[in-house]
């Protein structure tokens, strides 16, 4: 499974790419790390971004990987590969109506604006998507982090603790060559991390949205959105 992982993860950086450390400050949201910086207004127009976020807690500081290694797609292949194998820390996002949540949300962005909905994945500790931002990349993650992080912490009877990372992960695709390694990146995951054995399998996924056959999700059934709202 391992190798399956670092070998899906070097396809993916076939071609030197940097990844972003992307910090977002909610101090207002519930159950997310405060933060004084925030991702640039300034953004690329009319091009695809791939976010990466994972849970407050999966990476514990002794196995941080070295900042230096982010920049190359390096630190970004070590950390997809310790989430997707470790054992330790929390899965909150196995449980199904946690899951229903950040996936609804996924689809509440669209229907409010503010970005197009490529591929996605939602995996026990970390959420893979691909987007394409019609607003602020920083607005857009206050919404997508803030709403899920406050309706999971109702689900699992808390409040005020940080339920995400404070920091995503985003690389700007550069054409459509990427965009389309990244896409079967994204919903490969799930089997490369031997969850199923068939992409389509995948409940929380876009594969698993549109179902065996279909070429697109444009047209896919939605979650009902009623338990996330905007944060801000």
């Amino acid at each position: 499974m391992a190798h399956a992982l670092v070998r899906a993860a070097s396809r993916l950086l076939g071609t030197p790419g940097a990844f972003l450390r992307i910090p977002v400050a909610q101090p207002h949201c519930i159950g997310m790390n405060e933060s004084r910086r925030r991702l640039s207004h300034r953004y690329p127009r009319d091009t695809w971004l791939f976010l990466t976020w994972h849970l407050a807690g999966s990476i514990p500081q002794t196995r941080r990987q070295p900042s230096g290694n982010l920049p190359s797609g390096k630190g970004f292949v070590w950390m997809d590969r310790y989430l997707d194998t470790t054992r330790d820390g929390p899965m909150h996002l196995r449980q199904e109506p946690i899951a229903r949540v950040v996936q609804a949300s996924l689809h509440r962005g669209v229907d409010l604006g503010h970005y197009e909905l490529g591929a996605y994945a939602i995996m026990a500790n970390h959420v893979h998507a691909l987007l394409l931002p019609k607003v602020a990349p920083s607005r857009l993650l206050q919404s997508l982090k803030g709403a899920t992080a406050r309706e999971a912490n109702r689900l699992l009877g808390r409040t005020g603790e940080p339920f995400w990372q404070r920091e995503s992960y985003g690389h700007w695709v550069r054409d459509e060559a990427e965009r389309g390694r990244i896409a079967r990146y994204i919903e490969s995951n799930p089997v490369a991390a031997g969850l199923v054995r068939r992409a389509e399998d995948y409940p929380w996924s876009s594969a698993g949205e549109r179902g065996p056959g279909v070429a697109t999700s444009g047209d896919a059934a939605r979650t009902s959105a009623h338990a996330t709202s905007d944060c801000g």
